[in-house]
Order: C-alpha cells, then sequence, then structure tokens
C-alpha cells in the first residue's frame, strides 16, 4: 500500500517509522524541513520536500498513492483532505477540530475513497473504548471519558511540559464541548466541569475540552443519558490556564501564547497517557457500571525512544490504516472511529501498544 505521509514532526517520524518497518507500505514522508526529512531518509525512508502551503506540490506527490495519512497540524485537514479526494487517495488524519471533522465527513459524502479522521488517542482510541463498553449494555445512562498526556516528573507551577502540539493543546483549551446532558446534546465551556479524582494514589484533576468526544454525540444521539470528555491535568493546571487565557485575554491572542509556550516550557520526552472510561446503564434488569483505565509510559529501549503520547498518537493510526487495508472498516466514505472493533484494534500489531500498558489498579 502506497501511503503519504504528511507531515515529519513529533508525531509524524513515528508514524512513519511504524508503517514502514512492516514492509507492506511504500512510505513516502512529506515536509517542508529538510532536517527531519535528511533524518527519516537515512534511515531508509522516502521523503520529499514540500511547502504544505503549495497546494500544486502536495497534489503532484499525492497522485498515484493509495491513501494519505496526515500529520500537520489540526488547521491544515481541510486542505489536506481536500488533496486527498481531488488525487483519489484514502485520507486518515490525527485531527481534534471538531469544524474540520464536520467539513471532512461533508466531503466524503458520496466519495469513492474513504475519509477517516480523528485516528490519534482522543479523539480516536477513547471512543473506540467507549463505544464498545456502551454497546454491551441494555440501556446506558452516563458515559464518561477522561484522558491526559502528563509529564511523568511536572517541575513548573503549571504542572505541565509540552507533549505534543502546542497549536493542538490551545484548540482544545478555546472552543466550544460537545456532550450530552440529560439526554440533549448540549455546547459545554472549555474548562469547566472541573473534577477530582486520583489514580494509583496520585492526584488528578479533570476539565472539559474540545473535541474529544469525536462523532460520539451523534451516534449515541436518544440512546444515553449523559456522556462527556474531560481532559486530565495535575490539580492547578486549570485555574493557571484559565488566568492566562480569560484574564489576561490571551484566548484572544493566541499566537502570543503560543510562542510564549514553546519559549518557556520545555518539552519532555519522559511522559506519561492516561485512559480513564467509565459507562454505568442497565444490563438483565441490573445497574451496572464497566471502567476501562490504562496508563501508558514512555520507553527508552531500542534506537528511538518515544514518548508516551508518540506511542499512542502513533498506534491509533496506523492502527486504523492497517485495519482498513485488512478490510476489516469500511472502505469508502466517512469512517467514524466507534466503526473500530475495540478487540480487533487490541490484537492489531500497532494497537497492541495499548493491550501491553499497565492496568490502573486503584480509583478512587
Amino acid at each position: 500500500m502506497k501511503i503519504a505521509l504528511l507531515g515529519a514532526g513529533h508525531i509524524g517520524q513515528t508514524i512513519a517509522r511504524l508503517l514502514h518497518a512492516t514492509g507492506d507500505y511504500q512510505v513516502t514522508v512529506l515536509d517542508k524541513n529538510a532536517g527531519y526529512l535528511k533524518t527519516l531518509a537515512a534511515e531508509g525512508i522516502a521523503t520529499a520536500e514540500v511547502d504544505s502551503d503549495n497546494r500544486a506540490a502536495l497534489a503532484a506527490q499525492l497522485r498515484g498513492k493509495d491513501a494519505v495519512v496526515n500529520a500537520l497540524p489540526y488547521h491544515l485537514a481541510i486542505t489536506a483532505a481536500e488533496l486527498a479526494l481531488e488525487c483519489g487517495c484514502h485520507y486518515f488524519d490525527l485531527t481534534e477540530d471538531v469544524a474540520a471533522t464536520k467539513a471532512i465527513k461533508a466531503m466524503a459524502k458520496g466519495a469513492k475513497t474513504a475519509f477517516m479522521p480523528q485516528c490519534g488517542l482522543a479523539p480516536g482510541f477513547i471512543g473506540i473504548v467507549a463505544h464498545h463498553l456502551a454497546s454491551g449494555f441494555d440501556t446506558v445512562r452516563d458515559v464518561q471519558m477522561r484522558v491526559g498526556a502528563l509529564p511523568a516528573f511536572p517541575t513548573n507551577a503549571l504542572k505541565y511540559n509540552l507533549t505534543w502540539s502546542v497549536d493542538g493543546l490551545i484548540n482544545e483549551y478555546c472552543h466550544p464541548c460537545e456532550a450530552i446532558h440529560e439526554g440533549e446534546t448540549i455546547a459545554a465551556l472549555p474548562l469547566e466541569g472541573l473534577e477530582h479524582f486520583s489514580l494509583d494514589g496520585t492526584e488528578y484533576e479533570a476539565f472539559n475540552t474540545s473535541g474529544g468526544l469525536g462523532t460520539l454525540c451523534e451516534t449515541w444521539a436518544g440512546k444515553v443519558r449523559n456522556l462527556d470528555y474531560k481532559t486530565v491535568r495535575y490539580p492547578g493546571h486549570r485555574d493557571l490556564m484559565q488566568f492566562l487565557l480569560g484574564d489576561l485575554g490571551l484566548k484572544r491572542d493566541q499566537e502570543n501564547l503560543k510562542g510564549i509556550m514553546r519559549r518557556s516550557m520545555p518539552a519532555t520526552m519522559q511522559d506519561v497517557v492516561l485512559v480513564f472510561v467509565t459507562v454505568s446503564g442497565m444490563k438483565s434488569g441490573v445497574l451496572l457500571q464497566e471502567v476501562f483505565a490504562r496508563k501508558i509510559f514512555a520507553t527508552r529501549d531500542g534506537a528511538q525512544p518515544l514518548s508516551a503520547i508518540q506511542i499512542t498518537t502513533a498506534a491509533g493510526i496506523c492502527a486504523a490504516v492497517d485495519l482498513f487495508r485488512e478490510g476489516k472498516l469500511p472502505q469508502q466514505g466517512f469512517i467514524r472511529q466507534e466503526e473500530v472493533k475495540l478487540p480487533d484494534f487490541l490484537a492489531n500489531r500497532f494497537g497492541s501498544a495499548y493491550q501491553q500498558s499497565r492496568q490502573v489498579e486503584s480509583i478512587s
């Protein structure tokens, strides 16, 4: 299968290596950063230096490929999907942006190729888990999804280090959040809905952020009482982000905030990803709750150390492409994450990264 991979950054490089190593994919990585591409080319992975703003040059590289895997920033998702449609390629991406996903869904109507956005951790894997658990109930009451990508050793007041795209981080903190409340689909405010809990003796907070639900609100409309998604951080993070975005007005000057964070907040490869899903409802006349909880840690094994967010995000999109290639997903039109069967995902050579992670021992 011939793959055009857009983006050779933190996640893109991991995707390229995973797909290339199987021998089942001919991967060509497209990026404007010659340094990133040189690293991959030295490993035998095909590359091409292309500016993502140059539509004609990108289209020339996409023609003849079977699929586009987009690991570019969220604001380029619509353009990438348009080019995939134009060039007759299947399309997969990692976007958490609600508007981009709606646009991609619209362009997938009647398409002869497949369009599957939101193939990462959240949205992505978290929706697959929630849908799987909820489908096992006779009637569903409440679905709660909590995900955090956190530094293993926080040292600053925000108790946070950059573990993934700062563009995506700020985007999810600033846009309305979909949810189902008392049977009605609503738009909740980002950074609201603060709650506290502990896993394995460590205290965390969780609050509303945009995009993590994917298409679950649409899929479960009229079938569930409450359904929501919240991002997990260490206690105190939410209050400081509210101060920066609200009190200081940086929500209206996001580029300045992103610049400040890039200059002053170091990235880290020593992180941990938390996945925590609870579903309650009726089974055979009994009210029950089921929980799926995992911690995925960074690894330093092998030639390329991987952060937990690299592992989980790359595993999500690579598993989606792999399951599609194996014919286990629809072959055209818009594909929702909840169309992936959780057992298939966890049994997949890429998705098994979640299966091999450590289960949480205690929740309170």
